[in-house]
């Protein structure tokens, strides 16, 4: 029987007055109505706070000082009561049929977690996890494509606030340490629109190869391999390695 499964959205933001309300807005219009909606806001002081209080009755709101974007997605899961748990970033929106898609494949499919497929720079869908080990471009998107079942999400861990990409460490021991069966959705089935100029965008590359090595290294992945991956990136990227160690 057809369950419609409660669904939890964790949304972070810091300053995002000109994208929140779009990014609410696409949760609490959904066109799926067993959802929890918790905002995660570290003390905004450019008007964020004041239009995420307009829609205070729709939402779990917790507004405090965080460490990390870790550290403020953690708390989110620690409170989050839903069967299902997805991420939002405060400048990405669902399109109003997301939830009720996802909803349909933990119904008819097998699955522990899914990777939807997303606008960014183009349209993504590929889901390929057997080239985990030696590429992390394997999924879509964390924010708007990656839901989970909670209580897995809970039994794999919380993010490693150590790690500048500490969703990527996530992942790997999701599907390499603990064996979690997931799948991408088809083509056509596009969850919502991932914003440029996130968090990531703003990583030094350098220091962005060198959180890959250390969480390939601590999921034991052997050195010598590691180092020769960060060899293969740089020779593809160089004028972009270049760049990022002459800013260091």
């Amino acid at each position: 029987m057809k369950k419609d499964y409660k669904i939890s959205i964790i949304t972070v933001v810091k300053n995002s007055v000109s994208t929140i309300e779009k990014s609410i807005e696409s949760v609490i219009k959904q066109n799926y109505n067993n959802i929890e909606y918790i905002i995660i806001d570290s003390n905004s002081d450019d008007g964020t706070s004041e239009v995420i209080s307009n829609f205070k009755n729709k939402i779990k709101y917790i507004r405090e000082k965080d460490e990390s974007l870790w550290d403020a997605m953690n708390k989110g899961l620690k409170i989050a009561s839903g069967d299902i748990v997805g991420f939002l970033n405060a400048d990405d929106f669902y399109y109003e049929n997301s939830l009720k898609i996802v909803n349909e494949y933990f119904n008819n499919k097998e699955i522990d977690f899914l990777f939807g497929g997303v606008k960014k720079y183009k349209l993504m869908s590929v889901f390929n996890p057997k080239i985990i080990k030696y590429s992390f471009g394997f999924y879509t998107s964390h924010s708007v494509g990656f839901f989970i079942k909670r209580k897995l999400h809970l039994k794999v861990g919380l993010y490693n606030k150590k790690y500048l990409s500490a969703d990527l460490d996530f992942f790997y021991k999701m599907i390499v340490n603990f064996k979690l069966k997931g799948c991408g959705t088809d083509k056509n089935e596009i969850l919502g629109e991932f914003s440029k100029g996130g968090f990531s965008s703003k990583i030094n590359y350098l220091d962005h190869l060198k959180d890959l090595n250390q969480i390939r290294i601590d999921n034991n992945q052997g050195k010598i391999f590691v180092y020769f991956l960060f060899l293969i990136k740089i020779l593809k990227k160089p004028l972009k390695f270049l760049k990022a160690l002459l800013k260091k």
